[in-house]
């Protein structure tokens, strides 16, 4: 019998009613944010449900799932959004729906410990225990054709070793890279050495290099690290920045893009043949055999 694993991930974009017509009236959100974030848990789990329903065993959300991409200009309130990894509202409603449908969920939410903030994701097991926290590694700051991102004024990277985690679920080991993370070199090569089979990389992101890298970059990592790689964009346009991001969520695996099997396009639902990281490459190569240490690190 193969071994497969059916695994989903979300492709949405903020879920809040209620914002702003323009940019001038963001601050008046300062008083609703636990009504933003509310709205976003919410319609994520009903995402979870669905996904569950359609037999996946295992979710990734997106980016800062729980609010609108805030990162687009300094806005000191939206630092208020911050909760804690372990006891915060988000964390504790994943928590229980994960163990109400026995699910793994990757939760990336605004994580804050003491006075300081990470863009961080949490690895919730199936019976809804937390099994550990990924925070961001590398924090980007820039301006492309389309706009500006000013992440640096809100979070700061992951400062704990070991800086990346492989994570033991009911569904075998798996591995986080959040949005910026994917460019690094080193990041899925660590995490297939921990032994990561399956690696989300959740990520809120636009621009025509962003758009064209997406399609380039988890393939070869796939194929170069022997692991499955599901990456998970932010889609559509959120007001009041009016900025559009190119969703284009997809698996892939060493042997090429697993087939959505998805009938709502606000998910991506794929069955990963996991045997194919223990069998034969179809190419005759064996790469982490043939590594040379000097050379590659490996």
């Amino acid at each position: 019998m193969s071994n497969s694993l059916r695994a989903a991930m979300t492709q949405v974009n903020n879920a809040y009613p209620h914002m702003p017509a323009t940019v001038d009236g963001l601050p008046a959100l300062a008083q609703r944010l636990e009504e933003v974030r509310e709205a976003n848990v919410s319609y994520h789990v009903s995402l979870i449900e669905l996904a569950h329903k359609r037999g996946a065993r295992i979710i990734g959300l997106g980016e800062l799932f729980p609010a609108p991409y805030f990162a687009l200009r300094e806005d000191e309130f939206w630092r208020d959004m911050a909760e804690d990894a372990r006891t915060g509202p988000t964390v504790d409603t994943m928590c229980r729906a994960a163990e109400r449908l026995g699910i793994v969920i990757v939760a990336p939410i605004y994580e804050r410990d003491g006075d300081r903030r990470y863009n961080t994701a949490v690895v919730i097991d199936a019976d809804g225990t937390i099994v550990g926290a990924q925070r961001k590694c590398h924090i980007p700051q820039g301006t492309n054709e389309e706009g500006t991102f000013v992440e640096r004024f809100y979070y700061g990277s992951a400062d704990s070793e070991p800086l990346l985690s492989s994570f033991e679920t009911a569904v075998g080991t798996i591995g986080v890279a959040i949005c910026y993370d994917r460019h690094f070199e080193g990041v899925v090569r660590t995490l297939s050495r921990q032994g990561a089979r399956l690696v989300f990389s959740p990520a809120v992101t636009f621009g025509e290099k962003s758009r064209r890298m997406w399609d380039m970059e988890f393939q070869v990592d796939a194929a170069r690290h022997n692991v499955f790689i599901g990456g998970s964009n932010r889609v559509g346009i959120e007001a009041p920045w009016n900025q559009p991001y190119f969703g284009a969520s997809y698996f892939t695996g060493p042997n090429g893009v697993v087939r959505n099997i998805s009938d709502d396009e606000r998910l991506i639902i794929a069955d990963l043949p996991l045997d194919e990281l223990a069998g034969r490459d179809p190419s005759g190569w064996n790469l982490q055999r043939d590594a040379r240490p000097e050379i590659t690190g490996e």
